[in-house]
């Protein structure tokens, strides 16, 4: 029985093995992509502390200098913190990508980041929400995850200065984010990606039972790498004792992954949950301008209204993301991520006519329904991040050592036809 299961845990390593590899060392260098663009770009996202007295400017003023910084800039959102020391983000479509003017990648979106925080007020993740949004890809494509929105322009809120701008697309984070959902091979990339996850979780099972040992004796080995070894029986401690210890994390990665691979697996969260995974459409403004020159037309509300508004029924969170209408019908979206929030897209929501304030849809994030939370909880937990850095630093210790094991696993094999060679050469010369 050993025999068999080797060979599958063989054969479906060889094949999927370099994928894993890739997949599994992209996947270690998304998990402090937030932490690490914010420590390599500190003053796109932290001003100076202000002085007590203080006071941010109107946001109005803030969206001249943001226009002044991008003529043929459309300001499709904006993100405002709580924190003092925060700038604030606004959200961009289809702008140059600099203050001259020069078009380049025109519509290119910066994400809320694989594994981090979104970018913008407009990158507002949908996941976990069910609907045509959660599976809105790179540029668009669906299903692919992150990335296709446009850039994000920082603004210090005391003095309108322009702190920075973020292209997601000319990052290093978003060639790695397409390695690590499609190997940069489109459909087809992520086609191969969710097919050797698929394996991936056959070889981690077929290498729990291979491992599993027959006696105490053999139970104490097969826990403890031995240091001092020759360097085949080093590499084959590695393989076997490291992997045990990270097969229970890297089952639970693999497996959550299959979610940005696989529609049918989404449809099966929501089935299971016996869930809705169609979201309600954005509700309408109810009063609608007819033209601009109609006596008593109803005026649309400023950002500032609207963010005044927000502030009203969400007195306490750590941020306010409104997205703003598209068209004279639409309703605005203002995302809030409360402080005690169970992880960073657990966002409530609430729509508000654009044109009275009113408030014409709202929702918490313990009012979404089962399929909408389970699903939500598969990007934290996927990244590591569910529990903070304590989490996020095993996930990248797992990452390392994944990537590691189709080559201690590769070296494993090649030793064993040596040996294998040896045996039947003796056999002959006998």
């Amino acid at each position: 029985m050993n025999i068999f299961f080797r060979n599958i845990h063989l054969y479906l390593s060889l094949v999927s093995g370099l994928v894993i590899a890739v997949v599994c060392f992209t996947g270690a260098v998304l998990v402090f992509e937030k932490e690490l663009e914010q420590a390599w770009h500190p003053e796109r996202y932290y001003v100076a502390a202000p002085a007590p007295a203080a006071t941010p400017l109107p946001l109005a003023r803030l969206m001249d200098a943001v226009r002044a910084y991008k003529p043929d800039a459309k300001i499709t959102g904006v993100k405002v913190y709580t924190d003092p020391v925060r700038t604030v983000e606004f959200s961009l479509a289809g702008a140059p990508s600099g203050p001259n003017g020069d078009r380049k990648r025109e519509g290119a979106r910066p994400a809320e980041g694989a594994h981090g925080e979104s970018a913008g007020p407009a990158s507002q993740s949908q996941e976990g929400q069910g609907g045509k949004k959660e599976r809105s890809g790179k540029g668009g494509e669906k299903g692919g995850g992150e990335g296709g929105r446009g850039p994000v322009v920082f603004v210090n809120p005391y003095t309108a200065a322009v702190t920075g701008e973020l292209n997601y697309r000319e990052t290093i984070f978003f060639t790695m984010m397409a390695l690590h959902r499609g190997m940069v091979g489109g459909e087809i990339g992520k086609l191969i990606v969710g097919i050797s996850t698929v394996m991936f979780l056959f070889i981690i099972g077929t290498g729990l039972v291979l491992w599993w040992p027959a006696t105490r004796k053999a139970l104490k080995q097969r826990l403890r790498v031995k240091w001092g070894s020759g360097w085949k029986r080093l590499n084959h401690n590695l393989h076997i004792v490291l992997g045990f210890y990270a097969a229970l994390f890297l089952f639970v990665f693999a497996f959550t992954g299959l979610a940005w691979s696989f529609e049918w697996f989404n449809k099966g969260i929501y089935a299971v949950t016996n869930s809705p995974m169609q979201r309600p459409e954005p509700p309408v403004s109810v009063a609608t301008p007819a033209t601009p020159a109609t006596p008593g037309a109803p005026v649309a509300l400023s950002v500032e209204a609207a963010m005044v508004r927000a502030r009203q029924l969400a007195p306490n969170v750590v941020y306010y993301a409104l997205q703003l209408p598209k068209d004279a019908t639409s309703s605005i979206r203002v995302a809030t991520l409360r402080p005690d929030a169970t992880y960073e897209n657990a966002t409530d929501e609430v729509y508000l006519d654009q044109y009275s304030g009113q408030v014409l849809r709202q929702q918490t994030y313990e009012q979404r329904n089962l399929g909408q939370r389970v699903r939500g909880m598969f990007k934290p937990v996927h990244t590591g991040a569910i529990f903070g850095w304590p989490s996020k630093i095993i996930s990248l210790v797992v990452c390392v050592l994944g990537f590691t094991f189709p080559i201690t696993g590769t070296i494993l094999w090649l030793n064993r036809l040596r040996k294998q060679r040896r045996k039947e050469q003796q056999l002959v010369a006998a």
